[in-house]
């Protein structure tokens, strides 16, 4: 399975953390011994804060990408593949990392 940059699927981050949106934000792996994706997740019960990314996609409810819990997991636990942002709407979310790790 492969997922790129902008992509956003839907992922399994277990029995804790749910079956939920994320966007892929790490570039394809050069390594293919270690088969790892950065996501950034989506919530639709966002808090306020400056860190989330409100952006109206029209496969994804209404809610936000939040910065301050980018999470790498193993590439297996993707289920599907949603959609794609646009250029533009990729770019907010990494102002928003980059802003939030002082980058």
């Amino acid at each position: 399975m492969r997922a790129s940059r902008g992509e956003v699927w839907l992922v399994d981050l277990g029995y804790v953390g749910k079956v939920r949106p994320a966007l892929v934000l790490s570039v394809e792996p050069l390594d293919t011994d270690r088969a790892l994706v950065t996501l950034i997740l989506h919530t639709t019960s966002p808090r306020g804060t400056r860190f989330e990314v409100h952006l109206r996609i029209s496969f994804l409810k209404s809610g936000a990408f939040g910065a301050q819990n980018p999470i790498t997991i193993a590439v297996a636990k993707l289920i599907r593949k949603l959609g794609v942002l646009r250029a533009d709407e990729l770019a907010q979310v990494e102002d928003a990392v980059r802003t939030w790790l002082g980058l």
